[in-house]
């Protein structure tokens, strides 16, 4: 009879920490720590190979958190293991781990304990944990996330060059309400602060790419009356310092999309492309997330997943209400926001279902909530059904929906006791009451 057995693996910076329990989550061997180094994983190669030979009949489940890339090489080595020896590896969400682990009620987090927390998440959710035998992400991970690093840095150095502005050189902020354009940046890599601006030519200024004579006089003039607070050479040399890296950094993210565009081969991006409003980036950051679309059942799975579904709060005499869940990683929400707002622009669904919550009086911020949660069902069906994105599939399934009537659920709360005036209920219950006419089965 074939033995289950169970490795819970917990990645630190340079080594990492193993247990393996068996399927009533008895310790089969106590925990132990190897190095990430190329001795380090031939042991653990060695000690694997005579745990097969001692347990001829088992299969072993190996399972590492997604820690940010530490435990990647554990996952590779592992999966390329899974060729000579009965294995089977996976990567598994810390937040799942972390709650299984809260509701074991061990108190005491140590490494030992995280590692034994892995190995009994795998053994209790065993239906939430997806073996893998090849990762055909870990390519366009690590470079979909070197870009979000460099346009995080892009981002920093904007807001510090707007501050360093509203004291150097206000005026030129009226011109970036809606971004800082290339042009505002070549203007101001030239003519840093209002001060050296006053003093350009009209003509000078109206030689730098998109800016127009009109526009060049309209500058100076403001520059001339200037109420900037800081002129001096060290605020000149600091945003031209900025200007250069935000200008280098804007080069290098474009490069960078680029290339993910054209090595990226994998079907699934390519369909969800076919959605107006998801590009290359988008479309590999939700693939990253999602992994396989299998692994939800349903799509309001793949919405709890991402933390966009709509939760409903009711408790006692408290006020009540639905709003987005916001559960797990924010990462996820990002992209999806990004995509809902690029959507509602250019995507002639996503624009009518957006202007129908409008009318029906929701604010802009929820709208978007709204149309986040439909992007994410209509992604879960390109996938599911691996076609690509047909609007008249959209509509069709809404006017199928217009059409079911739905049934009106008798009350059942008060199915063995009429409504009591005498009770003791607060003023708020009181108005609930009266509000709902209650009738008794």
């Amino acid at each position: 009879m074939a033995h289950n057995y169970y490795l819970g693996i917990d990645v630190s910076k340079g080594y990492a920490d193993f247990i393996i329990l068996d399927q009533k989550k008895n310790c089969v061997e106590k925990c132990f720590q190897i190095d990430d180094t190329f001795t380090g994983h031939n042991q653990l190669y060695k000690y694997l190979s005579e745990f097969f030979s001692s347990n001829p009949d088992c299969h072993l489940y190996a399972a590492v958190e997604s820690t940010g890339g530490y435990e990647n090489n554990w996952y590779n080595n592992l999966n390329q293991w899974q060729a000579n020896l009965p294995l089977s590896v996976a990567r598994v969400n810390p937040y799942g781990v972390n709650y299984n682990g809260k509701a074991t009620l061990a108190r005491i987090v140590t490494d030992k304990q995280s590692a034994k927390n892995i190995a009994d998440y795998m053994i209790s959710h065993s239906e939430k944990v997806d073996y893998q035998h090849q990762d055909y992400f870990s390519s366009a991970r690590r470079q979909w996330t070197f870009i979000k690093m460099l346009t995080k840095q892009k981002t920093q150095l904007l807001n510090q060059l707007e501050s360093m502005l509203y004291i150097a050189n206000p005026e030129i902020l009226i011109h970036c309400k809606n971004g800082v354009r290339l042009w505002t940046l070549k203007l101001l890599l030239n003519y840093p602060t209002a001060n050296c601006l006053s003093r350009a030519r009209v003509g000078s200024i109206s030689k730098i790419p998109y800016v127009s004579k009109s526009l060049a006089e309209e500058i100076s003039k403001q520059a001339k009356q200037s109420i900037a607070s800081s002129n001096d050479a060290t605020t000149e040399e600091v945003i031209k310092a900025m200007v250069k890296q935000i200008i280098s950094l804007r080069g290098l993210i474009v490069q960078q999309n680029k290339l993910l565009e054209n090595s990226i081969n994998l079907p699934q991006v390519e369909l969800l492309k076919t959605f107006n409003g998801i590009g290359t980036y988008s479309a590999v950051g939700l693939m990253l997330e999602i992994v396989s679309v299998n692994r939800f059942k349903t799509s309001k799975q793949l919405a709890s997943f991402f933390g966009i579904h709509p939760v409903f709060r009711e408790s006692g005499d408290g006020l009540s209400g639905t709003k987005m869940s916001k559960k797990g990683r924010k990462e996820p929400r990002q992209i999806l926001f990004n995509v809902a707002r690029f959507a509602i622009v250019h995507n002639p669904l996503i624009t009518e279902i957006y202007k129908n919550h409008l009318k029906k009086g929701m604010s802009k911020m929820a709208a978007i909530g709204a149309i986040m949660y439909k992007i994410l069902r209509i992604v879960y069906g390109m996938l599911k059904n691996e076609t690509p994105f047909n609007p008249e599939i959209d509509r069709k399934n809404r006017e199928k929906f217009k059409k079911i009537i739905p049934k009106i659920k008798p009350e059942t709360k008060r199915r063995y006791q009429p409504i009591d005036s005498k009770a003791p209920i607060s003023r708020r219950q009181n108005i609930k009451r009266k509000e709902k006419e209650i009738i008794p089965k």
